[in-house]
């Protein structure tokens, strides 16, 4: 069984002269990018006459080529730089014992710190130079340079920065920049067709074509705390993180941002944050610097199939009440342990990641209804959701898991 680990798509380079580093193996080796190519089917003419199709399925198309040069020119390279200080040479002299036998050490010269940098791609979202991308690919830069696809290399600042949904937002000056308009990417289907841009180990802009394979998935990778990741099959590689993941009509639909890999090249399972999600964080940060989320109070638990038949329930999804915080919204509403959510406002919920990600969403202040099963009963309960706490620094400071 393969040992799988899942690793975030941003490059690592170094600003010295070396022709390559891992730095904490964020590097790595280059996946093939496998291409797709539709198989042509010629009938045998001795065969028997076979019964005429009802319906066509996956219509073949040519080329992509229009659609390419229709949304390219807003996929751009991000490089972040910051500084590594270099460790002592002799640490142990710091040691009061050494300083009894062998005196006080004289100064000994220091390297001076080394420059570092992270490679990943962003998507121009607003004509006067807003640019949406991952914050991994941004966290702890002290120098950020935008690369647009004229060749324009062009200084960046950070508009602010939110761990929890791993989104950035950064500024250029620069105005009458082509943009990606925001899709919606609830109406994406299992099965639709995708373009993922960006550019993937240094070697410049690239797209890779492939579908959407599942949507509402969860990674759990580093904080893991608002993850609803749409999961595709396009070739996504290191460097590709912040990039652009589109649609056949040209709508940016996610942000790529992981990959699941034994190895850290791609292996067809890549993971991309949906145009819905990024585009409440988005406009947070747009307009405050900040992302404020909403709270239930609640520590909820997956339905499975075991739990569902224990409980009556009908369908295996919901999630299953296992605490309610004191003096939160929960309490208040009445909510207790046990109970189990199916809707908010009448959408549906599947699991504990989906009630968490639609309280998130959802402004502090808001009145929501709840559907709910306790005793075998279905009823409706209104909760005022509180305010989530803040944890860590948006601007690129430390992640921390948050409570519904």
């Amino acid at each position: 069984m393969l040992n799988r680990y899942i690793r975030n798509t941003v490059g690592a380079l170094t600003l010295r002269g070396v022709a390559a580093v891992t730095a904490a193996g964020l590097l790595f080796g280059a996946g093939a990018a496998a291409g797709w190519h539709g198989t042509r089917i010629v009938a045998d003419e001795t065969a028997a006459p076979a019964a005429a199709a009802t319906r066509t399925i996956g219509a073949g198309v040519d080329s992509y080529a229009d659609l390419v040069d229709q949304v390219s020119p807003a996929v751009v390279t991000i490089r972040a730089e910051h500084r590594s200080r270099a460790p002592q040479q002799f640490p142990f002299t710091e040691d009061p014992l050494f300083r009894r036998f062998f005196g006080e050490r004289q100064q000994m010269p220091q390297a001076p710190p080394r420059r570092q940098g992270a490679l990943g791609s962003g998507v121009i979202v607003r004509t006067d130079g807003y640019i949406l991308t991952n914050h991994h690919v941004i966290d702890g830069a002290e120098n950020i340079t935008v690369e647009l696809s004229d060749r324009r290399s062009v200084p960046a600042t950070l508009v602010g920065s939110d761990p929890p949904s791993d989104l950035a937002v950064l500024k250029v000056d620069v105005n009458g920049l082509h943009t990606l308009t925001l899709g919606d990417s609830d109406a994406v289907d299992v099965g639709d067709v995708v373009l993922a841009l960006g550019n993937p180990l240094g070697v410049g802009q690239a797209v890779t074509m492939g579908i959407i394979s599942a949507k509402g998935r969860a990674t759990g990778l580093g904080d893991g705390s608002f993850e609803d990741f749409l999961q595709t099959d396009a070739p996504i590689n290191t460097g590709n993180s912040g990039g652009a993941l589109v649609n056949t009509r040209g709508e940016l639909v996610g942000i790529n941002s992981q990959i699941l890999s034994p190895s850290g090249g791609n292996i067809g399972i890549g993971f991309a944050i949906p145009a819905s999600m990024a585009r409440n964080v988005m406009q947070q940060l747009i307009d405050r610097g900040t992302v404020r989320r909403a709270q239930l109070g609640v520590s909820a638990q997956t339905i499975d199939s075991a739990l569902a038949r224990d409980l009556g329930l009908r369908q295996v999804r919901g999630a299953l009440v296992s605490d309610v915080v004191a003096g939160t919204a929960g309490e208040r509403a009445g909510l207790r342990r046990g109970d189990v959510i199916l809707a908010v406002d009448g959408q549906p919920v599947a699991d504990n990641n989906a009630l968490r990600n639609r309280i998130a969403s959802t402004q502090p202040g808001t009145t929501v209804a709840l559907t709910i099963v306790r005793d075998g009963r279905e009823q409706t309960v209104k909760a005022t959701l509180g305010e989530l706490e803040q944890r860590g620094d948006t601007r690129g400071g430390a992640r921390g898991r948050n409570p519904r």
